[in-house]
Parts: structure tokens; C-alpha cells; sequence
């Protein structure tokens, strides 16, 4: 029998997630919320640490160099704001955490890449993601759609003015 806490947990994990290990090289695709617009945004690198993989906080950290300085983010995988992971490279390596890999730059920073079939390990069927997106881009072309109106009734508008303009001058 589960606990109230499993039963809790269990409500906000998600259904499925991309199998990420420590070496893979992801596009991580996140929402990003500035005042009342919401974007996605893609953040890219190295995952140089996976936490608690069965748990719902399960955890992965990824590093990238921007502009010359090294940027760590950590994503929790089950989050609402995490909408998907892409691997596009997988590494051989032998440990679970790559601190090592701060220190390295260059060339010393590569790491030997292992064959592996993109299209099944990115694969995940996710309904409310799917849906989420339809929304999204659904009221992105609502939001395009209203302001054409607009901008279509401003120049009816005008329009309006000018014939009006024009009659009242033929009536001189």
C-alpha cells in the first residue's frame, strides 16, 4: 500500500522521460516565463551529474562554456517547466559525476562518443507535453490573429476618413 507521500509524488511525476546518463551531450528545453509572455528557451551542454534517477526530484546538471566562462544549470526532470530533453551525443564514461571536467578545457575536455540510436532514446510519448505545446502555439496564432484585426480595422478606419475627406472636397 502506498503512503499519502508516494500518492503525492506519484500525482506530479511525469509519465515518461528521456534515459539521460553523465557524458551525454542534451538540448534541454525549458519555459521560460518574463512578465505575461512565455518563451522557450534551450539551454545546451554537457550532463556532468544525473541525481535520484527513480525519484520524482530526480536531477541532472549541465554544464556549457558561455562566452569563454563555464555556466552549470541544473534541471529537474519531472518539472512542469522542462518541457524535453533531447541527447544529441552519447559518451563512454566510467563514473556518475564529472567534476573533473571543470577543470578541463580544449582538447583535454573531450570525451570519446559511443553510437546509439538517437530516434528511440529521444522518443518519449508524452500527452500533456504534446497537448501544452498545442496550446501554446495555438494561442500564439490567436494572439497573430487579433492583431491583424486590429491592424485591419485601423485601416478600415483610415480608409473611412479618406473617402470621407475626398467626398467632402468634390462637394466644394
Amino acid at each position: 500500500m502506498q503512503s499519502v507521500i508516494q500518492k503525492v509524488e506519484a500525482k506530479y511525476k511525469k509519465p515518461a522521460v528521456v534515459d539521460v546518463h553523465s557524458g551525454d551531450t542534451v538540448k534541454v528545453h525549458q519555459k521560460i516565463r518574463e512578465g505575461n509572455k512565455e518563451r522557450v528557451q534551450i539551454f545546451q551542454g554537457m550532463v556532468i551529474r544525473t541525481d535520484r534517477k527513480d525519484s520524482h526530484t530526480s536531477r541532472i546538471t549541465v554544464r556549457r562554456i558561455a562566452s569563454g566562462i563555464g555556466v552549470e544549470k541544473s534541471f529537474l526532470l519531472h518539472s512542469p517547466l522542462v518541457l524535453k530533453i533531447e541527447v544529441t551525443k552519447r559518451s563512454k564514461v566510467r563514473r556518475n559525476y564529472l567534476t573533473y571536467m571543470r577543470d578541463r578545457t580544449g582538447k583535454s575536455a573531450r570525451l570519446t562518443g559511443v553510437d546509439f540510436d538517437r530516434q528511440s532514446v529521444n522518443y518519449v510519448h508524452d500527452a500533456k507535453a504534446e497537448e501544452e505545446e498545442a496550446k501554446l502555439a495555438e494561442e500564439k496564432a490567436a494572439a497573430a490573429e487579433a492583431e491583424a484585426a486590429k491592424k485591419a480595422a485601423e485601416e478600415a478606419a483610415t480608409e473611412a476618413k479618406v473617402q470621407a475627406a475626398v467626398a467632402a472636397h468634390k462637394a466644394e
